[in-house]
């Protein structure tokens, strides 16, 4: 069994594939954190992968607008019930971060 050497080796293979993720795709960092947010709510992702993906689209400028129109896009695709879960879990990380 390899030691463990860190206090969180699940974040760390989080970090890890992201990383790959990023390596191996040819997007533009925007579109990147666009698509990734497309994708949670494609597959009603849970609400601390939005938390994550969000924080990393606000860092490299996606706004609150930029987000709706992904949702809007999507939406005749993976349906209304994905978008209305996905709104709810972004609307919960929004109200999380104006709190701090």
């Amino acid at each position: 069994m390899t030691e463990q050497t860190t206090e969180a080796p699940v974040l760390d293979l989080l970090k890890s594939m992201t990383a790959e993720s990023l390596a191996a795709s040819s997007l533009d960092v925007e579109t990147l954190a666009l698509v990734r947010i497309a994708a949670l709510a494609a597959v009603d992702a849970p609400a601390v992968s939005y938390l994550l993906n969000l924080e990393a689209a606000r860092e490299v400028g996606i706004d609150a607008e930029q987000v709706r129109g992904v949702l809007a896009a999507i939406a005749p695709i993976v349906g209304t019930a994905r978008v209305a879960s996905a709104t709810g879990k972004i609307v919960a990380d929004l109200d999380a971060q104006s709190e701090e």
